[in-house]
């Protein structure tokens, strides 16, 4: 019985030292020169100007939650697409309720203010 899963620890510990393996040979073999210019902080192509521990705006957050709340949201019309011809008419309908529901959420966030930048 476990030695059906002899394989699967074979091919997990193959992974890991190949890994590390890598990851130790290129600290090994790599170029070893670094400038300050080499380990300053990089975002985005402009210079840093804040400290990173600066406290951020709470605004900030809530767009970054309702994007990713109507991003995932997205991901519910993949497996409609790819099952459209299947569904037929009833899957045409329950789709548009989604995203009928969607856009109410999205216009009740937009009265609300919450997608402005102050």
């Amino acid at each position: 019985m476990l030695e059906q899963y002899i394989p699967i620890g074979v091919m997990i510990l193959f992974g890991a030292t190949f890994g590390i393996l890598m990851s130790k040979a290129s600290e090994w073999l790599g170029p070893k020169n670094p400038t300050d210019v080499k380990l300053s902080t990089y975002e985005s192509g402009m210079e840093p100007i804040r400290n990173a521990r600066e406290r951020v705006s709470v605004k900030y957050y809530m767009v970054a939650m309702l994007f990713i709340v109507f991003d995932i949201e997205v991901v519910f019309m993949y497996p409609w697409a790819v099952n459209y011809r299947h569904l037929g008419f009833f899957g045409l309908v329950e789709m548009i309720v989604f995203i009928v529901i969607l856009l109410f959420g999205y216009l009740y966030l937009w009265k609300k203010g919450a997608l402005k930048w102050n």
